[in-house]
């Protein structure tokens, strides 16, 4: 009797016996595909041992999802009492068959990672409409024999392994009902199924923060090959299906390419061959009069939802100070309306594409921008945010593009977590501080000391977003929540300047502050109002004389304006111009369901959507007046076709 009481738990150990070797087999066509392919590891610290590690969590993703159903079924009826070996040898062959296919992904991913540096993904199904050559291409390749061979010889194993276990213990449990269950055990059995299916959940989610587990969450040095190492294919190649499947990822097309193309380069001034590939490709070469040395260090402070519209209303009083006393661009842009697009646009210089989320896809993109270019000159880039690493990728994205250190959420005390976007500005600031402080310093300089490794800080806030969180030791003057929080958000920019300005860095240091984007403010005066978009930018610090730019400016011009004035040569394929060089006389950019165009006195907003257009003539007090479409608003309206389609050419070849 003793042995039928434990028969229940002899059940969970044949469900978890599976389970572990299944992730087992998992880690051995990782581990081929570490040595089959390290001599892609860069020159780096970081341990190999991690990419291993974070491989078996999301192994284990992708395992649960194979074990919930069995595992709910199977257990349900043996807590009330059935135990019949048919259950486990149906189980067994729902393992048989689903397992090799994880395999398959697992096999087929290292000649595939060896040909196009990136994991197996959805692209492998455009190979399907040529079958025979696929196969050719499969089967005649030599080099792919092994991976073939060891995909049938660990899938036999596996097979082989799991019958003898759920022999074994069929044997141990044997297949007579049991004569009694009572309704008190069979309810305890039932909870702890329950329970066990809810781990089961919770490993298909695979963590307990606000998001479910991301390709991001693999991601965890400086190194590429190992921070995708950790990613298990399969996961890789559903991820990768559904969001193609997305409808934010459907292409675009507001113009024909090869017409968008020709007209965005004659808007940006092109006159260099095109290039198929890269059709913006120009060498930035820097004026040896322009060159800032020693190469300064540089510190982003990107604002969340800091309109233009909120400055000169005494909610602002340091960004109003701060105008006046930096480079301010005061009829300033931002790319969307979405933090992603921001960064995008200012770091890489790569516009919004609608309501796509271009730090985000199974393969991490790949963009050239200031953090590449400043670390090909010597900085070391970090990047401070107050929410989890992989909200919207951007641990894997910042990772992939020219950032050494990433500093979110998870490195932060659990007790200065306020909201589910994470830490208050206050803390974010003095954290990222602390931080610089900590890097290395050598030399003497007059003043202090000098830092031999120049760096890149970028610092995102998010304090002036919902749900709104003020301290209760700040004392607003207003008593709107929406106002206060751009009080205190205004307050924050302070405090870290007055406290940098005390470090050993700071007058070695070039500081740029500006939105993400902006929000509404005040009445709603158009399709989208201007509200969302305009946003001031102001940079200041060494060598920079105070002035106001007035010319229109937009984000993907950060990029060229700032590595001009450090005097930097590169080679640029983006969208932007030197403003301090070359006047930009339209801007465009879009928000989820519109792109927009707009030059010193015209506003057009286009809806592919609904295929409409909505004209306004912009009036010198900045309110707008509606207005029929003419060959002004057409030149517009060029413009941002142009534009939006050669960024949707470049984004997809």
């Amino acid at each position: 009797m003793r042995m039928k009481r434990n028969r229940f738990f002899k059940t969970v150990a044949f469900l978890l016996g599976i389970h572990a070797c299944g992730l087992l087999v998992l880690s051995l066509f990782r581990l081929v595909q570490y040595v089959s392919l390290r001599s892609m590891v860069g020159a780096t610290d970081a341990s190999a041992s991690m990419a291993f590690v974070r491989g078996v969590w999301f192994d284990n993703v992708v395992a649960c999802y194979l074990m919930v159903v069995p595992m709910a079924v199977v257990l349900a009826c043996a807590a009330l009492g059935c135990y019949r070996g048919w259950l486990r040898r149906a189980a067994s062959a729902w393992f048989c068959v689903l397992y090799p296919v994880l395999f398959m992904a697992s096999a087929a991913n290292i000649p595939y990672f060896a040909y196009f540096f990136k994991n197996i993904n959805s692209s492998i199904f455009d190979w399907f409409g040529y079958t025979g050559t696929t196969a050719g291409m499969v089967f005649q390749e030599k080099s792919y024999w092994f991976y073939i061979a060891l995909f049938f010889v660990l899938t036999a194993l596996f097979v082989a392994a799991m019958v003898a276990w759920r022999r074994h213990m069929d044997r141990i449990i044997g297949t007579e009902r049991e004569h009694r269950t009572s309704w008190p055990q069979a309810a305890l059995r039932l909870a702890a199924t329950a329970a066990l299916v809810g781990l089961c959940v919770f490993g298909i989610r695979g963590r307990t923060g606000y998001n479910p587990i991301k390709v991001s969450q693999a991601y965890y040095c400086d190194d590429p090959f190992l921070n995708q190492l950790g990613i298990n294919p399969a996961f890789n190649l559903l991820t990768s299906v559904l969001d193609d499947r997305r409808s934010e990822n459907a292409e675009l097309h507001l113009m024909d390419y090869g017409e968008a193309v020709g007209k965005a380069r004659r808007g940006l001034n092109i006159t260099s061959r095109v290039d198929s590939l890269h059709v913006l490709r120009r060498q930035m070469a820097a004026a040896d009069s322009s060159a800032m040395r020693p190469l300064p260090n540089v510190v982003f402070i990107l604002m969340e939802s800091m309109s233009s519209a909120f400055l000169g209303r005494g909610l602002t009083p340091v960004l109003d100070s701060l105008s006046r006393r930096s480079l301010f661009f005061s009829n300033f842009y931002s790319a969307g309306i979405h933090t992603n697009h921001g960064m995008t646009a200012t770091l890489y210089s790569f516009p919004a594409l609608m309501k796509r989320n271009l730090m985000k896809g199974t393969v991490t993109p790949h963009r050239d921008g200031i953090p590449t270019v400043l670390k090909a000159n010597g900085y070391h880039n970090l990047f401070f945010m107050t929410h989890e690493a992989q909200y919207d990728n951007m641990n894997a994205f910042f990772r992939t593009n020219g950032y050494d250190d990433i500093y979110a959420q998870e490195d932060y005390p659990r007790e200065e977590v306020v909201n589910s976007f994470g830490v208050s500005d206050h803390f974010l600031f003095d954290f990222a501080l602390d931080k610089l402080r900590q890097l290395p310093t050598t030399g003497a300089a007059t003043g202090g000391t000098q830092r031999h490794t120049p760096f890149m800080a970028t610092i995102l806030t998010i304090s002036n977003h919902p749900p709104y969180i003020v301290p209760e030791w700040f004392h607003p003057r207003t008593k709107d929540p929406e106002t206060q929080i751009v009080e205190y958000a205004d307050w924050c920019i302070g405090d870290f300047l007055r406290k940098a300005a005390r470090e050993p860095w700071y007058d070695n240091t070039l500081f740029v502050v500006q939105a993400d984007h902006g929000k509404l403010v005040g009445d709603v005066d158009s399709e989208l109002p201007q509200s969302y978009n305009h946003i001031p930018l102001m940079i200041f610090g060494r060598g920079i004389e105070p002035r106001t730019y007035d010319g229109l400016g937009m984000q993907v011009d950060v990029m060229p304006t700032l590595l001009g004035l450090l005097g930097l040569s590169y080679t640029y394929d983006g969208f932007g111009v030197d403003l301090l060089r070359e006047s930009r006389p339209m801007v465009f950019y879009s928000a989820d369901d519109q792109v927009v165009a707009r030059d010193s006195s015209r506003y057009f907003i286009y809806t592919p959507k609904l295929q409409k257009s909505f004209c306004y003539e912009c009036l010198p007090d900045g309110r707008l007046r509606e207005s029929r479409e003419d060959s002004a608003f057409s030149r517009l309206r060029d413009y941002v076709f142009s534009m939006i389609q050669t960024a949707e050419f470049v984004f997809r070849h």
